[in-house]
Parts: structure tokens; C-alpha cells; sequence
């Protein structure tokens, strides 16, 4: 089956170009001219979303924040601004990646099929239900929580806590690895191989991966920190 894209961005041009790249790989795209529309447009059956951050009536950033509500699809933001501070709160609302303007038809494409991979590995498009309760090979429990490597999934007490790739990458890498502390450049060459992120994009997934797991920062019970070294999973 096709892979299905939505795109949203305010430049009528973009779009037009963007749409007919995407669509010349196969991939089964629709466009929207701004936040609102792209909302309208956004359900299951979406596998990659593509949004501009600065559009009218409702910007990249709020309307990932809704659509992060209902499905996990993955969020690449297309953006004027290479800044930490919006990357960062690109990450905050649920996006998983950034492409700065003007940017290359082969980096565009590179990404989208990169992201479309993992969305197929991780197989997730809106909220999982319950896996069956079965112990096999792939199974990690740690107090409460149990990590399925083969579903890609996380349970709490029997209730299923939905994360994105990343943030379930970096929680599989603390649990297979316990006790071991995990400095930013650990992180990012073990989660992110050959792609470049900063420091404060890490900061913020476990930031978000705690928020989820209702880890509290100050006194965690699950990813602990090791003021000026890491992180770690005791």
C-alpha cells in the first residue's frame, strides 16, 4: 500500500512542489493551505505529517500539538529558523523532526523515507491497545513497567503508555543497559546514529519520556540523573 502524507503550508508554491516531489515516489499525498485545514484532514490512515510552522489560523506547532492528541504518526516541521529554541519546542509538542528552509528535494526525501521506516517499525498510527499478556524473549520488566522489543510497546500497571520512536529508543537503551550512565554523546550515537541533533533536543525527549511515564524530575523513580555526567536507569 501506498504511504499516505499530509503536507500543510501557507506558500501556495511550497506546497505545489512538495506535493508533486512526494507524489512522483508514489507516495499518496494531500495538502493543506493552513493549521486548520491540516487538522481537518488529519486521521488514522496518515503515516508522515509535514507541516510548516508558520502558517495563519493555526500554526505547525499548535496543530501538531493537537493532532499528538489522537495519532502518532511522525511530525517533520518545515521552518524559516534553525534556532535551539525552536527546535525545542518543535520537540516539546510532539514533532519529531526538522527540515530549515530552503532546503534540497533529496534531503526532503531522505527524511521521509527515514521517518516512514521507523514509523513501520515502530507501527503506530493512533493508540495501541493492550498487547496480550504473554512472556517471551523480547520482554523487559522493570518495576512497573514492561517493555515489549518486539511490539515496540510500554505498559504501566497494565496501561499502555503511547511514545513516540525516539522516546521509546532512549527508554530501551536505559532498561537493556541498567546502571550504566549515559552521557548526551552516548544518547545520541546510540538513538540517533548518524543524525545531528543538540543537546537540548535530548534534554527534552526524556524530558517528555518522564512527563509520560510520570517520572518525577526532582525525584525519579525510573530515569535518574547524574548531575554533570548522564543519565541512567538504576
Amino acid at each position: 500500500m501506498k504511504a499516505k502524507i499530509l503536507i500543510a503550508d501557507d506558500e501556495k508554491e511550497i506546497r505545489d512542489i512538495v506535493k508533486m516531489l512526494l507524489e512522483g515516489e508514489g507516495y499518496e499525498v494531500m495538502a493543506a493551505a493552513d493549521g486548520q485545514e491540516a487538522l481537518s484532514l488529519a486521521d488514522a490512515s496518515v503515516d508522515l505529517y509535514i507541516l510548516d510552522v508558520n502558517m495563519p489560523k493555526l500554526s505547525g506547532f499548535g496543530a501538531a500539538a493537537e493532532i499528538r492528541k489522537h495519532y502518532y504518526a511522525p511530525i517533520l516541521f518545515l521552518t524559516a529558523y534553525s534556532g535551539e529554541s525552536d527546535k525545542v519546542m518543535g520537540f516539546s509538542v510532539g514533532g519529531d523532526d526538522y527540515l530549515v528552509k530552503p532546503f534540497s528535494n533529496m534531503e526532503l526525501l531522505l527524511r521521509v523515507r527515514a521517518h516512514l521506516r521507523r514509523a513501520k517499525d515502530y507501527g503506530l498510527a493512533s493508540v495501541p491497545e493492550v498487547a496480550e499478556r504473554e512472556e517471551r524473549p523480547g520482554i523487559i520488566h522493570y518495576k512497573d513497567l514492561r517493555l515489549d522489543l518486539d511490539r515496540q510497546s510500554v505498559e504501566k500497571d497494565g496501561e499502555v503508555i503511547v511514545l513516540t520512536y525516539t522516546e521509546f529508543k532512549i527508554l530501551e537503551l536505559f532498561l537493556t543497559h541498567r546502571k550504566k550512565i549515559f552521557s548526551m554523546d552516548n544518547i545520541y550515537q546510540s538513538v540517533w546514529e548518524d543524525e545531528a541533533v543538540g543537546d537540548g533536543t535530548i534534554m527534552v525527549h526524556i524530558k517528555n519520556l518522564r512527563k509520560k511515564l510520570k517520572d518525577n524530575s526532582r525525584n525519579p523513580e525510573y530515569i535518574k540523573t547524574a548531575w554533570g555526567k548522564g543519565y541512567y536507569v538504576d
